[in-house]
């Protein structure tokens, strides 16, 4: 009896990076696969609450280090106090290497060694490992192809280092961006070319050149071939970018979603949508978990939200922060409590939502036909907000660089609202959105571009298990 294909996922331990790739390890297993997915002891209680179900899905446990900087017991991102302690967590993720060294070992021992590894951009030292052991290794970003391109070409390039003003255009080697692009548009580990965060993400980003393919949580009615093409070229060594996404939505197809009344009869939240007497009426807001507004740019945006005359549902990280008295009682839902973003986007009330355009979100939003007003915070999110607003057509960008702005006033929120909401240009987005939702549904399912890909991406890695046997 021939054994099962047999794929190790390596998630970076944020539940950013993490849930999409358990998305995937759910959607393999459901395609006969063998999946191990290697994680730390205290991360391994949350990824159990995703894939307890799949008996094909396994974990291997290994011991994250003690590092001066990070609190003990800290083993994800969301456990850090601030973002100060994020570069001693990036550097203590190096120290897992010789722990994964030991289970690529153990399983090259086994009948059934792993036909690949699919591992975090952020643990780029798993190539050169993956590649001593003659592994094929598949590197996870985490983010849309444009954003994806346009990073690994300025880290490996570093074209942007001569340019010397936030609004001077950024030539992209090997990227054709069908909009100018400028520093302001960077993520601040460009940016900051000379800090330590900066340094640790080029030498990743240079680590995992040569990787032999690229998982993208994307699929191809979003993605721009040419930016397709720029990513697997930049990897080089015949790497290709696989389009499998959106990767959620295969969950979807598989188990489908709690009904109209919500994850919770007693939720106000999901009741004020319930109760909403219009289509597409409500804004939903919502910026992560890794974003910290201070209490001063909170106003400003209880005020905008408040101003624009728009229903919203408002999901608020800051514990300590209330709303101001003058607009507790307004026309929108201040929601403290956790929400199941994917359900409220999916609402048929929900018109809008204003995000920070991580990818995660963006793909939720943009599957349910959900125009995006784009404000986008850190990381690689200015350049999703670009693409959303200038390529994909599918949002407008509310007009501040937080960099340089200290507070982003209530009239500008207002009107970048109303904007999204009511007018013409808004409209159009919801129109394009709408659009890319039918495409984004159609690429998971049988036959559709995400699909296929994946089932090309078996068949070679397949092949490629064959004759390594």
């Amino acid at each position: 009896m021939t054994s099962k294909l047999h794929v190790v996922i390596f998630p970076f331990m944020s539940q950013g990076h993490t849930i999409p790739l358990l998305h995937l390890a759910k959607t393999l297993s459901n395609r006969g696969l063998k999946v191990t997915i290697v994680t730390t002891a205290s991360n391994s209680s949350f990824i159990r609450s995703y894939t307890s179900r799949y008996t094909s899905i396994h974990l291997r446990e290994i011991p994250f280090p003690h590092i001066e900087g990070i609190p003990e017991g800290c083993e994800n991102t969301s456990q850090l106090l601030s973002l100060d302690q994020l570069l001693p967590f990036l550097i203590a993720t190096r120290e897992l290497r010789g722990p994964f060294e030991e289970i690529l070992k153990d399983m090259s021992e086994l009948q059934d060694p792993p036909a690949c590894v699919i591992s975090d951009s952020f643990l780029g030292w798993t190539n050169a490992l993956c590649r001593a052991f003659g592994i094929p290794r598949l590197v996870f970003n985490g983010m849309g192809v444009f954003a994806m391109a346009v990073k690994k070409s300025l880290s490996v390039h570093q074209n942007h280092r001569g340019v010397t003003s936030d609004t001077e255009p950024v030539d992209v080697k090997g990227v054709n961006p069908r909009c100018a692009l400028t520093v302001s548009d960077l993520p601040y580990s460009l940016r900051e070319m000379d800090s330590g965060l900066s340094q640790f993400f080029v030498e990743a980003e240079k680590s995992d050149l040569g990787s032999w393919g690229v998982i993208v949580n994307s699929f191809r009615e979003l993605e721009e071939n040419d930016h397709v093409a720029s990513v697997e070229s930049l990897y080089g060594h015949d790497a290709r970018a696989w389009c499998i996404g959106p990767l959620f939505l295969y969950d979807e197809i598989e188990a489908p979603r709690i009904g109209l009344n919500g994850p919770s009869s007693s939720s106000r939240w999901a009741n004020c949508l319930n109760q909403s007497e219009n289509d597409k009426s409500v804004l939903y807001v919502a910026f992560g978990t890794q974003t910290h507004l201070p209490d001063s740019q909170l106003d400003e945006l209880a005020f905008g939200l408040e101003l624009s005359g728009i229903d919203y549902i408002w999901v608020v990280r800051s514990s300590s922060w209330e709303p101001p008295s003058d607009v507790s009682k307004g026309r929108g839902v201040v929601v403290r409590e956790w929400v199941d973003q994917k359900w409220a986007i999916a609402h048929r009330a929900i018109g809008g939502f204003l995000s920070h355009c991580g990818w995660n979100s963006v793909l939720e939003s943009l599957s349910m036909g959900v125009p995006i007003l784009a404000w986008p915070m850190q990381h690689e999110q200015h350049l999703n907000a670009k693409f959303l607003v200038e390529e994909a057509q599918v949002g407008i960008r509310v007009p501040t660089v937080m960099r340089d702005a200290k507070v982003v006033t209530r009239e500008v929120i207002c009107e970048a609202v109303k904007e999204l909401m009511g007018e013409e240009s808004g409209k159009r987005a919801r129109d394009r959105a709408s659009e890319l939702g039918k495409l984004a549904k159609g690429a998971v399912q049988v036959g559709g571009s995400s699909y296929k890909c994946l089932n090309e991406l078996i068949d070679q890695l397949s092949q490629v298990n064959l004759h390594s046997n």
